[in-house]
């Protein structure tokens, strides 16, 4: 793990069993100061993995979240933190309320930022079914160039996931662009 923050050593299980402990505000505004103040003045990653975790909670979401959902993944910068936003945040706000999101993701597709990228190209992993397929594409054809590891990683493994439902659409979609990596080829064609 690259990271300044340095690590305790408190594994997933342990953190999950510290979780059940705590108490989790009923008010919208104390839950998020909550979630804040504990990744904002975090000295330890698993700090930062619980505020996650407290992040998920299912009564709060909604698009006036995604400023804060931004701020996690340009200050957590690493694929630890990114991927269960992408795909545990974003994405349920992408198929809830898609005319918000969709615009926000189409823009983090070219954005500066290779974590925005990221999160553009594998917000949908885990839809199946309702993958918004025209998005997809928009946001690997973004970045069907860029050399960065994670992003080739990012859409390999996103069209590896649509073709457990769409994999007639995934072999077409990787036959049309020889441009991919080599990387992005192997991990979408993994199963077909």
């Amino acid at each position: 793990m690259k990271s300044a923050m340095p690590f305790l050593g408190v594994r997933k299980p342990a953190r999950a069993e510290l979780l059940k402990t705590l108490p989790v505000p009923d008010d919208r505004d104390e839950w998020l100061d909550a979630v804040r103040t504990l990744w904002r003045e975090a000295t330890y990653r698993e700090e930062r993995y619980v505020a996650l975790a407290l992040s998920g909670d299912r009564r709060f979401q909604s698009p006036d979240l995604l400023p804060w959902f931004d701020e996690m993944i340009v200050t957590g910068a690493w694929w630890d933190y990114v991927d269960e936003i992408a795909s545990k945040r974003i994405g349920p706000l992408l198929r809830s309320h898609p005319e918000v999101v969709r615009p926000l993701m189409l823009r983090w597709s070219t954005d500066a930022d290779r974590w925005r990228r990221r999160t553009s190209v594998i917000c949908q992993l885990g839809a199946k079914g309702a993958t918004d397929v025209e998005l997809l594409a928009e946001c690997v054809d973004a970045n069907v160039a860029d050399p960065d590891f994670f992003l080739r990683k990012g859409i390999g493994w996103a069209l590896r996931e649509l073709a457990k439902t769409e994999p007639g659409w995934v072999r077409a979609f990787v036959e049309a662009r020889p441009q991919l990596s080599p990387l992005s080829r192997r991990e979408a064609l993994k199963h077909l």
